[in-house]
């Protein structure tokens, strides 16, 4: 059984991206459209990979083969990124099962992807380690036999987990688990880097405007056909349909959206959400309900977002706020909606049953 197998509410926090535009969203173009070259009705191609709706659109013309080579790079990363309860093939399994035995050579992609985990990890101060594998094991929030593990269960795993016991080797491209029992869980930065691999495909492809779409990680790739930036929706973190609350007007940007009613887990009438706390062994519980990170690169919204998530709102405002050319839009659980400086007097809130807010 895949370790990201889906229930049916990961989907709901999806991002709805529109091609309408107005004059108001008109900007200077990062990598300017030929529209003599693009088709409103794109090519588009979905499956069901990584426990998650994956859908790839690209509209300009005579490129619908480049769906193929996209959906066939997503699925070699796939490959070696997820872990399995029973098969053990992937390279991260791999590496999982050799803990405080001996490193284990990897792919470049593999070697790349863990050092930029250990990066976020360590900017974080630990809030996102990517050693937590033991932790997300224990309570398999998302899967069928997910439960609430006792205190001496998380109290045995929290040792094993601390991203400064990953010791890499540059030279031979090993990696190695110092203490036997710890697990790599990469899921909270994969689909990110998956995403921006995938626009690499597309761009030497000469692809120009596409939609790369990850179930909650979305690429908006160049203006939409009518030369506007496209709306991209962001969700009501509430709502098991995933509706809109309002939208944001993007182009050649990332936006990564989570919140603590993606995946959940109920027990005796209290809700535990997916994203854990690798320090205390339980979800963070704090004042948000939904994040969504606007990035240059898709596996940043990733890493950062589970750092934000950490701090609550203020503390993740303050801290998204370090960033050059990052940005997010933050839901609160009353209904509240904050934005970081750099998407003022850009995002648009349509859902009369929240309302934009500013921290005191």
């Amino acid at each position: 059984m895949k370790k990201w197998k889906i229930i049916l509410s990961i989907i709901m926090l999806t991002l709805v991206v529109s091609a309408c535009g107005n004059a108001k969203d008109e900007t200077a173009k990062e990598s300017p459209n030929d529209s003599k070259n693009l088709i409103d009705q794109p090519y588009s191609k979905t499956d069901f990979l990584m426990g998650t709706v994956v859908t790839l659109k690209i509209y300009d013309k005579d490129k619908e083969a480049v769906l193929d080579k996209g959906f066939d790079r997503i699925k070699e990363l796939a490959d070696k990124i997820t872990t399995s309860d029973s098969g053990k093939t992937s390279e991260v399994d791999k590496i999982n099962e050799q803990a405080g035995k001996k490193p284990v050579k990897v792919s470049d992609d593999i070697y790349y992807l863990i050092q930029e985990g250990l990066e976020y990890s360590e900017n974080s101060g630990g809030s996102f380690d990517i050693t937590i594998g033991p932790l997300t094991s224990l309570w398999h929030i998302g899967f069928s036999d997910a439960r609430k593990p006792s205190q001496a269960e998380i109290d045995a795993v929290l040792p094993l987990i601390n991203y400064k016991d990953v010791t890499m080797n540059d030279k031979d491209k090993t990696v190695y688990l110092e203490k036997e029992g710890m697990q790599l869980d990469l899921g909270a930065i994969a689909k990110g880097y998956i995403t921006d691999e995938t626009l690499k495909v597309f761009k030497e492809n000469k692809v120009t405007t596409s939609i790369i779409d990850l179930g909650g990680n979305i690429y908006v790739q160049g203006d939409n056909p009518n030369g506007n930036k496209w709306n991209v929706g962001i969700q009501d973190p509430f709502s098991p349909r995933g509706s809109v609350i309002g939208r944001l007007p993007e182009s050649n940007m990332s936006i990564v959206t989570s919140g603590i009613y993606e995946r959940y887990l109920e027990v005796d009438g209290k809700t535990y959400h997916h994203i854990l706390d690798p320090k205390t062994g339980y979800p963070f519980d704090n004042d948000i309900a939904g994040v969504s990170i606007v990035s240059k690169k898709s596996i940043d919204g990733d890493g950062l977002s589970t750092a934000t998530f950490s701090k609550g709102i203020k503390g993740g405002m303050d801290y998204i706020e370090q960033f050059d050319g990052v940005d997010a839009i933050f839901i609160s659980k009353d209904k509240k909606v904050y934005e970081t400086s750099g998407l003022k007097g850009q995002f648009e809130l349509t859902d009369k049953n929240f309302e934009m807010d500013t921290l005191k």
